[in-house]
């Protein structure tokens, strides 16, 4: 009979499993074998695979709205928003579950010249890898929107952890009404799945990160094919900030 749940961290571990064949187990191997699976041909037709940062990045940049820092890409991927904010002259750390996005993410940011290091591994695991922090920067494009319900816990104790006082917080995420499961929270632990991730709406951001300064929450803006900056109108772009 087992009996081992005596911490907070132990009832996560426990709601974790609850999604074993997910492919949002971003906190285990298997989780990692998915991705590494999802990122291992290049030339897959998927929207955020383009070598573009985000619109709504470029614009945070272009008014002000964000200055050069110590910047966090948080599920960083093949690290296109990595490498567009070391050309702008943050000081730059990126992480990812999956070894083959890391090694790709490396590839371009060795084409480019960009200074970023990298990291593989559970970016919630203390234990997994070394962030120095604090950042006046961590950027989100397509992480949050895949941790289950139980696990914005560990996000939002991440970012107490590691937004530097002053410091902006910048969120991509499903916008409901156009991707991502609508469901309530309690429905994805009776049916053990997340449906490919999960959609919110501006006043479900606004309670989650509710401890933060909303500076803009809007529609990513959609971009054409021959654009330098990727956009999809799905999306949800947050910036927040945390209180000096």
């Amino acid at each position: 009979m087992d009996r081992s749940v005596r911490t907070v961290d132990d009832v996560l571990r426990l709601l974790d499993g609850l999604f074993a064949s997910e492919a949002a187990r971003w906190t285990t191997d298997a989780g990692a074998s998915w991705w590494d699976g999802f990122y291992a041909d290049r030339a897959k037709p998927v929207p955020f695979f383009v070598a573009k940062p985000d619109e709504s990045l470029v614009s945070y940049l272009d008014r002000g709205l964000i200055t050069t820092g110590r910047a966090l890409d948080l599920g960083c991927g093949p690290g296109r928003n990595a490498l567009h904010l070391a050309a702008a002259g943050f000081e730059v750390d990126a992480v990812d579950l999956s070894p083959t996005a890391i090694a790709w993410a490396e590839d371009r940011a060795r084409d480019a010249g960009a200074e970023v290091r990298f990291h593989c591994g559970d970016a919630f695991d203390r234990s997994a890898i070394d962030l120095g922090g604090p950042y006046d920067l961590i950027y989100d494009s397509g992480c949050f929107h895949h941790l289950p319900p139980h696990r914005r816990i560990s996000y939002l104790a991440f970012l107490d952890r590691f937004l530097a006082p002053g410091g902006h917080f910048a969120l991509s995420c499903f916008a409901a009404g156009e991707m991502g499961s609508e469901r309530p929270d309690a429905d994805f632990y009776r049916n053990a799945r997340l449906d490919g991730g999960l959609a919110y709406t501006p006043e479900s951001l606004r309670e989650i990160f509710s401890d933060l300064t909303e500076v803009e929450l809007r529609r990513m803006r959609d971009e054409p094919p021959q654009s330098p900056r990727f956009g999809e109108a799905f999306l949800w772009t947050a910036l927040f900030r945390r209180d000096a």
